[in-house]
């Protein structure tokens, strides 16, 4: 890969991750972080490991379930599940509980790799809790990016960056129910 496809990746996931904190409202402190000890899954568990490269949301935790916005389809990752690694496109996912608690995240993409023994890494370049995201500087973002791509030059880098920015507010809107066209 050229330097200059590595730089624009870099870009790419830089400028979801500001997009994504213009969009969120106060994060919750890292003390509010689930993060258990290390113990054998129950039965009908599995180990969930979820990072990102400046934290760890989940280190070894049993969940139920995690709902996986997978590159090729959504799909639903569950104690002795076969093991697979995936890309993930920027989506929802939701981690199930043992409690029957539902925990949205809006991801910029990533993998999920899944072990034998019931451990699901999941690793993305940016996460928000979907409860902290504002509806309503999701829909003005996309407004906005809607704009910029029209007034840039087409095939341009500010065309391009703009369109990402208008997907990414897509999607963000698509996870909080929203209808943005």
């Amino acid at each position: 890969r050229s330097s200059v496809q590595h730089h624009t990746a870099r870009d790419t996931i830089t400028m979801f991750a500001q997009l994504a904190r213009r969009a969120a409202r106060p994060a919750a402190t890292a003390a509010a972080r689930r993060q258990f000890a290390d113990a054998a899954p129950a039965s009908g568990l599995m180990k969930l490991n979820f990072n990102l490269p400046q934290e760890t949301l989940y280190d070894s935790v049993n969940v139920k379930s995690v709902v996986v916005p997978g590159a090729t389809g959504e799909y639903e990752v569950t104690a002795d599940h076969v093991p697979i690694v995936a890309e993930m496109k920027a989506g929802m996912m939701t981690i199930n509980h043992e409690d029957g608690e539902e925990e949205k995240y809006f991801v910029a993409g990533g993998f999920s790799l899944t072990h034998e023994g019931s451990t699901t890494d999941i690793v993305c370049p940016e996460a928000v809790k979907l409860d902290d995201i504002d509806a309503a500087a999701v829909t003005k973002n996309f407004e906005a990016a809607k704009t910029k791509a029209a007034a840039a030059e087409a095939g341009s880098m500010e065309a391009a960056e703009a369109m990402i920015e208008v997907e990414t507010n897509r999607s963000m809107g698509s996870a909080l129910g929203l209808s943005l066209a």
